[in-house]
């Protein structure tokens, strides 16, 4: 019998608890023995109500407990002895602490079957647990969005089963042969696209005009009409299946594909207004900035590149040691250039003629460039340049640890997500195809963080699938693509049954 020794608490006078009411409770095979003025200190609690169950009726004792032996008197609970453990910690110290090891959902419905708020849980374990809901909210994210690939809307009419159909086409290249092939066609543009670019403007491959400037060949702006009328379509389509709008255009990777094609339309348009147009000064200075808007179509292979978003994320993570960076390298920038002047500023041939323009010496410096273009000439300018040699590594390097610390930590994520997610699908499988084997509930595992949890010492009510189960003879409960949520709570209630 485990247990914590009744000789180490005291009540709140100071004085040790007295032993007069004693209760055996056997938690999952596991007893101990506890007090009832322990258990009166949360008198809401399923513990303290079982202080008084001599004066209740048998009917009345077997809503309390799963079993109760009137000769021994002790109540058996069919839980998890050692969640047990921790919740009983809330008796004796005022807060619980949950182990390392115990699932944190599982671990919420022992307490509400305990009758514990989570407001008793320390601070550490709350936010373990906010995290472990934000993670099952993301799993029943890819849940949905991997049902509505297979299977799309049952209810769904003709057009909106055509617009997911067409959406999984431009959207969706594992879902099917001619959507990963359209996936490659789409990548090889946007490689094609960036090349003719890049070769288009070397000089030797250009052709005079009437005027005597030059342009681009024709052969290459022939295959540069014929990209962009690619990801025109491709940008409409994707348009038209998409099933929020207004969200689509205003996502990043959208905005990036329409500045893409936005520099040709424009261009062809003032183009058609005649040569007296073109001729303009501010026209041709918007045409030239208009063509160097082609290089934004690179980014499009952030689409086709999971790597590429990986490492996007891990960046969008990474804003605080991006701050320091450059807050380090902002205030030595400052202070080494004035430094420099102020030591170079008496020499006859110095190259510090302000502190502004000594920045872009520190600037080099700092980052270990060094173009030689500008120079110390003074032994202490010397100085001051080797010590910001050194402060720029170290303002370099401090950062670069949790960055890739970040990087590492969102890829591992994202594969325990999918690993997470395709487990759950397959269990749906097996819930629906195999009925007859539901009598082998510890035979499941709850997935959940970075671990896989064993949940055959738990109860029945622990265990969490994160669809509802098809066996109630309403099947497996699809959601639309119109479905959203607005909050992790929402989308943790919806998938978790």
């Amino acid at each position: 019998m485990w247990g914590i020794q009744r000789t180490r608490y005291a009540d709140c006078n100071g004085s040790e608890a007295s032993e007069e009411t004693e209760i055996v409770v056997n938690i999952g095979g596991v007893k101990q023995v506890l007090f009832g003025d322990v258990l009166n200190r949360y008198p809401d609690t399923r513990l303290a109500e079982l202080v008084d169950c001599s004066l209740k009726s048998s009917e009345e004792i077997s809503l309390l407990c799963d079993d109760y032996d009137p000769d021994t008197g002790e109540f058996y609970f069919d839980r998890d002895p050692e969640a047990f453990k921790c919740i009983i910690e809330l008796y004796y110290y005022g807060e619980i602490h949950m182990k390392r090891g115990i699932c944190p959902i599982c671990f919420m419905k022992e307490m509400e079957f305990w009758k514990v708020g989570s407001e008793f849980l320390d601070d550490c374990c709350k936010c373990h647990l906010k995290e472990v809901e934000d993670e099952l909210a993301e799993i029943a994210e890819k849940v949905k969005t991997i049902l509505v690939d297979r299977e799309g809307d049952p209810s769904a009419g003709g057009w909106q089963r055509f617009q997911m159909c067409l959406w999984r086409l431009m959207e969706k290249p594992e879902s099917s042969l001619p959507a990963h092939i359209i996936a490659i066609a789409s990548f090889i543009f946007i490689l094609v696209s960036s090349v003719v670019m890049c070769v288009g403007t070397i000089p030797d491959l250009q052709v005079e005009d009437s005027e005597g400037n030059l342009s681009e060949h024709p052969t290459l702006e022939v295959i540069e009409t014929v990209c962009i009328g690619w990801f025109t379509i491709e940008y409409f389509l994707r348009l038209i299946s998409s099933p929020n709008k207004i969200k689509f255009v205003l996502a990043f990777m959208n905005i990036i594909d329409f500045m893409a094609i936005m520099p040709f339309f424009v261009v062809l348009i003032l183009t058609s207004f005649g040569a007296g147009v073109m001729e303009l000064a501010n026209v041709q200075q918007a045409v030239q900035a208009l063509r160097i808007m082609r290089i934004a179509r690179i980014f499009k292979l952030a689409r086709h590149s999971s790597g590429l978003q990986t490492l996007t994320s891990a960046l969008k993570s990474s804003f605080k040691e991006l701050g320091l960076l450059l807050m380090y390298m902002g205030v030595g920038v400052f202070l080494f250039s004035a430094l420099g002047y102020t030591m170079e500023q008496n020499h006859p041939d110095t190259l510090f003629t302000s502190i502004p323009q000594s920045f872009w010496w520190a600037v080099i410096t700092m980052t270990t460039v060094g173009y030689g273009d500008v120079y110390p000439k003074t032994t202490l300018g010397r100085c001051n340049a080797a010590i910001s040699f050194l402060c720029g590594v170290i303002a370099i390097a401090l950062p670069i640890h949790p960055i890739i610390n970040n990087f590492v930590l969102f890829y591992n994520k994202q594969q325990v997500l999918e690993t997470a997610a395709k487990h759950e699908i397959e269990l749906m499988a097996l819930r629906s195809g195999d009925g007859e084997q539901e009598a082998a509930p510890g035979a499941h595992k709850h997935v959940c963080g970075a671990g896989v949890w064993d949940m055959r010492s738990c109860h029945s009510d622990t265990y969490i699938p994160l669809l509802k189960d098809p066996r109630g003879g309403a099947g497996i409960q699809t959601p639309s693509m119109d479905t959203s949520f607005e909050s992790t709570a929402e989308a943790t209630e919806y998938f978790i049954s």
